[in-house]
């Protein structure tokens, strides 16, 4: 039996949306009034396609030609107003999400929290959804200098040594579940694209279907 359940965030247990898009235009008109970047307003939508990469990759592929510090600054915007969103109660989870975890946490596994995000975001949302009830750890990918999630799976691995099923929306999440032979779920709800989750063992249309699909491969 499968004793670790890996769970990426944003995309998978959280809708980054109702963050992400007022956080995202502040750093970018800070970037408009600077001179660094032409005047023009992306819609919520355009935007999806960056969720659940890492901050510094995000930024990378958005604006290649800007300089490290001021993608660093920008990011360092987009992380500040979305912790203070959190803390003002505008993050949002998807439907259902709580009695997942609850009912998932139930059957005996052990949750790991692993998501591209930086450590202040996942702090916030660690505190203001308890989200100790259901996580036995947690793990950010600013923690490891924003490597690959592949490349910090040996670290979760070191803590909670077993058998692991790997929960995600994105490329990055299957990808470390191919890189280490793991079982996987694809959140076609979340943010990528279904090219994305090619070879996945199971599909999840909503947050609602990750307990059965859980038990059916475990």
């Amino acid at each position: 039996m499968l004793r670790t359940l890996i769970f990426d965030w944003d995309g998978t247990l959280h809708n980054t949306r109702a963050l992400y898009g007022g956080a995202f235009r502040a750093a970018y008109s800070w970037l408009v009034e600077a001179g660094q970047a032409p005047a023009r307003r992306y819609t919520d939508e355009e935007l999806s396609v960056y969720l659940g990469i890492n901050a510094r990759e995000m930024w990378k592929t958005f604006m290649p030609g800007l300089s490290q510090e001021l993608r660093d600054r920008a990011s360092a915007i987009v992380g500040e107003r979305m912790v203070a969103g959190i803390k003002a109660g505008r993050a949002i989870l998807y439907p259902g999400a709580e009695e997942a975890l609850e009912e998932i946490k139930s059957d005996g596994y052990r949750l790991v929290f692993l998501s591209n995000c930086k450590r202040a975001y996942m702090e916030a949302h660690r505190e203001w959804f308890g989200l100790d009830r259901y996580f036995d750890g947690f793990y950010c990918c600013e923690d490891y200098d924003f490597i690959p999630k592949k490349d910090i799976f040996p670290h979760v691995a070191e803590t909670f040594p077993g058998d692991y099923l790997m929960i995600g929306d994105r490329n990055s999440d299957l990808a470390l579940g191919f890189a280490h032979g793991l079982k996987t779920i694809a959140c076609a709800y979340g943010f990528g694209a279904p090219a994305e989750w090619e070879g996945a063992d199971g599909l999840a249309r909503s947050v609602a279907e990750l307990p059965g699909l859980v038990r059916k491969l475990a």
